[in-house]
């Protein structure tokens, strides 16, 4: 699929041609070129097609699993507490759209996907930090030693601290992870800054090389 552009004063005329064998809309195929461009979407692929990107939405993703995982089972202490407001399950799912999104932009680095990307991971560190708020919170509420009165024996008093140590240790756990996944989305969000910040120095570039051009043909890899 072609797109003709041609540069006039006044006016900037496109030209789409879409394939008629094509299962998506005409303006899905219009979309899909303009993504992926070369004049819209040209980022440093060496940059973000590494292993290092791959790793990091990796790393994403099973932090995410794993704050979802540990989710069930915890009991409500008071309202607006930790396990009340869900907080593993949307923490956990903002990580894996974050990761997953990473993952995309290091198979497919077009400028409209690895922009998404370092958008999500800009997110992602949001919530990250908030995690750790709510995660340390908690930390400081897991007292279960008020569940056994005088009238319960050792058992319940065992039983309670056992909960009570494993609480803890989940509450350990998830803030270092939420912390490492602050680090990863900061890393990302860096690296897709770098790689959108080449587009634009070759940009400039092209004007200096290129003053007096009036029509440029940008055809898709699948074209």
């Amino acid at each position: 699929m072609t797109i003709p552009v041609v540069k006039q004063k006044a006016a900037t005329v496109v030209t789409v041609a879409t394939e008629a064998k094509s299962m998506f809309p005409p303006l899905c195929q219009i979309l899909k070129a303009l993504c992926y461009s070369p004049v819209c979407c040209s980022v440093n692929r060496g940059l973000m097609q590494s292993p290092v990107i791959g790793a990091l939405g990796a790393v994403q993703i099973m932090v995410g699993l794993f704050n979802i995982g540990l989710g069930p089972g915890r009991m409500s202490k008071h309202p607006e507490d930790f396990t009340n407001l869900k907080a593993a399950y949307w923490l956990g799912a903002v990580y894996i759209v974050a990761g997953s999104v990473s993952v995309f932009a290091d198979r497919f680095p077009s400028r409209c996907l690895v922009g998404f990307a370092v958008f999500m991971n800009i997110v992602g560190s949001i919530f990250a930090v908030v995690g750790i708020v709510l995660y340390a919170i908690d930390l400081g509420e897991s007292s279960w030693s008020g569940w056994c009165d005088d009238n319960f024996n050792d058992e319940c008093r065992f039983l309670a601290y056992y909960v009570q140590r494993l609480l803890t240790g989940m509450d350990v756990t998830l803030i270092v992870l939420a912390a490492f996944q602050l680090c990863v989305c900061i890393s990302f969000t860096v690296l897709g800054i770098k790689a959108l910040g080449y587009r634009e120095n070759g940009i400039v570039d092209v004007e200096n090389y290129q003053p007096l051009l009036k029509e440029v043909l940008m055809t898709s890899p699948g074209a």
